[in-house]
């Protein structure tokens, strides 16, 4: 039986990381390069998870190294817009939000005694549950959210340029650009707003168990 760290999903999560290394290296000297890396990088994700279903190979630590790589991609991406936009906060509020959701998400989880924190069966959020539930809502809420950082990263100018200006901007672009940017602003938007209550439900859950330890102790 081969080592988790051998089986094909995390092989190519270890790929991932290198791509994403690359990409990072010349995100200043060539943007449409970095913009293809990263988006392979990012449809690798998708490919990894295929892989886990198809061979039986869904793991602990595939999930914790797909999470880790998606959370600090995702967020030196964001570090990155905030250089070039103002106001830079904006990003940063975000770069947060994915964090700090994600690993409420984790840890709830995980003193639920959950396999998976995608296992949100017995939230009662309708939203949350569609998301997790249904993986092409899923899948059209993260690509937009990336898709939509990329365009801006691509977009951006050497110097500190208004976030509102260029968004104005990109809809003078042509008739496939606009459309685009509308469909992954719709889809980032609606992923910000999981985020929100993903956080506040996995915060609850977090209270709920120190609820239940405070009475057995009592």
């Amino acid at each position: 039986m081969p080592s988790v760290y051998l089986y094909i999903p995390n092989i190519i999560g270890y790929f991932r990381i290198i791509i994403n290394f690359i990409a990072f290296a010349v995100c200043y000297s060539n943007k449409a390069l970095f913009a293809v890396l990263y988006f392979f990088s990012f449809v690798l994700d998708g490919v990894d998870g295929w892989f886990a279903r198809k061979f039986n190979q869904a793991s602990t630590f595939g999930a914790v190294l797909d999470m880790v790589t998606d959370r600090v991609s995702t967020a030196c991406l964001l570090a990155l817009l905030s250089q070039f936009y103002r106001p830079g906060l904006v990003f940063l509020i975000l770069l947060g939000l994915d964090i700090t959701s994600h690993w409420f998400q984790m840890y709830s989880s995980f003193l639920s005694g959950k396999t998976s924190h995608k296992d949100v069966k017995h939230t009662g959020n309708w939203l949350l549950k569609l998301y997790y539930g249904y993986r092409p809502f899923m899948a059209f809420c993260c690509v937009s959210c990336e898709v939509l950082y990329i365009i801006l990263f691509l977009f951006a100018d050497e110097k500190s340029t208004s976030l509102l200006s260029a968004c104005k901007g990109l809809l003078n672009q042509s008739p496939i650009i606009i459309l685009v940017f509308i469909s992954t602003l719709v889809g980032w938007a609606v992923k910000q707003v999981t985020n929100v209550i993903q956080m506040k439900t996995a915060a609850d859950a977090c209270v709920v168990y120190d609820l239940k330890r405070s009475k057995r102790k009592a």
